[in-house]
């Protein structure tokens, strides 16, 4: 799952983004609005992340919740600041805002309601994902083959959910690297846990094709 953070505070920032990542999210962290655009536009994010006081704009949070919502992004948007009155709590969730956390707060808390996030978008869109003997729910992250349980740990269920989520899809060494690792440089560690997967399931689990990779069983 990939996760847009903006946030400009870079102490809070990084404690967000360390404790995402630490779960096994994909994170990019945008720093202003213009940022967030561009990431916006790169990434395809599953929920974003927004505080709503930016220096350039004290309202910046709403406003881009505002703009990807009338660009129709349907994904989740959890807004994080200090602004705790009932009128921003309400101008929050009108502007397509699906929940509301006050600073300061835990970073537990703020877990618990990502993952609230994300399990109820995949719910709606449909969690479970079956491609011959290859079988995942995406919200309980759970994972069969042959309909045997398989263990993977979170950065192998990242990379799987990826290709769950885009099957026929290649994705080059570097996108994967980006949207599990963070850094399109970490190649060596797709490879490494591509191989991961494929000694759990089975070696064509995934395909190594022109361009990259791909699931290896067709939708």
């Amino acid at each position: 799952m990939q996760v847009l953070l903006l946030e400009d505070e870079p102490r809070l920032g990084r404690a967000v983004e360390g404790a995402l990542l630490a779960q096994g999210y994909g994170v990019r962290w945008a720093k202003g609005l213009e940022e967030a655009r561009e990431a916006f536009l790169e990434l395809e994010p599953d929920l974003m992340v927004l505080d709503v006081r930016l220096p350039e704009d004290p309202d910046g949070g709403f406003r881009f919740a505002e703009e990807v919502r009338g660009a129709g992004y349907r994904g989740p948007i959890l807004f994080l600041t200090a602004r705790d009155s009932l009128e921003d709590r309400v101008l929050g969730l009108d502007l397509g805002g699906d929940d509301y956390l006050v600073k300061p707060f835990h970073l537990e808390e703020l877990l618990a309601r990502v993952r609230a996030l994300l399990r109820r978008g995949a719910e709606a869109k449909g969690s479970r994902v079956r491609l011959g003997p290859l079988e995942a729910d995406l919200a309980g992250r759970a994972v069969l083959y042959g309909g045997q349980r398989v263990d993977l740990s979170l950065k192998e269920f990242a990379l799987l959910e990826v290709f769950l989520l885009h099957p026929g899809r290649v994705f080059a060494p570097e996108e994967l690297a980006e949207k599990v690792f963070g850094d399109a440089e970490k190649v060596g560690a797709v490879k490494v846990y591509i191989h991961y997967l494929r000694q759990k399931m089975h070696p064509q689990v995934i395909r190594t094709v022109p361009g990259g990779y791909r699931l290896g069983h067709e939708p």
